[in-house]
């Protein structure tokens, strides 16, 4: 009696079980065609890349003019509706990157700004690059920003990327023999002629 007692518990336990997955499977099923819009207009938006660069030690650089999104706190990276741009820079490690870097990896602590300046009126801004998380390029650095003048003027935008300060980070004794006693010596990027006109007058959603 006792046996068929547990026959029976294990049987609805088993039953209970596979209704479960075919729950969980149904959800994944149907988040994945809920989520078919939202990848098709992300396929859609445009995307303007300022510049590709490399740096040392084994740092590849990225520029992009981005279409402005919702970035929360946006009191500290920008409001959407007081934007036309998102200006960033993906900043990941290169297979000349030191040994114990992961190829690809996000290179993090860096100090970036950028300065956009407008060709015609010589009118500029100085905008801070601080690091954003997002589902396309996951760590990043960017802003929201208006620019200063008109969408369709032609602009020049001069990155500056530093490293950290030195009491942000500490360096073990074998980075300071092997590569230096910073995580990297500034640079500047400048891109001349740009035209962010059809990246600000688009929309994310």
């Amino acid at each position: 009696m006792r046996s068929s007692i547990n026959r029976i518990i294990l049987l609805h336990f088993r039953q209970v079980t596979v209704n479960l997955e075919d729950v969980r499977v149904r959800k994944t099923i149907l988040g994945f065609i809920l989520s078919l819009p939202l990848f098709a207009a992300a396929a859609d938006l445009p995307e303007m890349v300022i510049g590709k660069k490399k740096a040392e030690p084994g740092i590849s650089l990225t520029f992009e003019g981005a279409i402005k999104d919702d970035v929360q706190p946006s009191q500290t990276f920008g409001l959407e509706s007081e934007s036309d741009i998102h200006i960033e820079v993906i900043a990941t490690w290169n297979e000349l990157a030191p040994r114990g870097a992961v190829v690809g990896g996000f290179v993090p602590y860096l100090d970036i700004t950028a300065v956009i300046k407008n060709q015609d009126s010589a009118e500029e801004i100085l905008v801070r690059l601080d690091p954003h998380l997002n589902l396309s390029d996951n760590f990043h650095y960017a802003r929201n920003t208006k620019l200063p003048g008109a969408r369709d003027d032609v602009y020049t935008v001069t990155f500056s990327v530093n490293g950290p300060e030195p009491s942000m980070v500490g360096l073990h004794y074998d980075w300071r023999v092997e590569v230096g006693d910073s995580l990297l010596d500034g640079e500047t990027f400048e891109f001349t002629d740009l035209d962010f006109s059809q990246i600000a007058g688009s929309r994310r959603r």
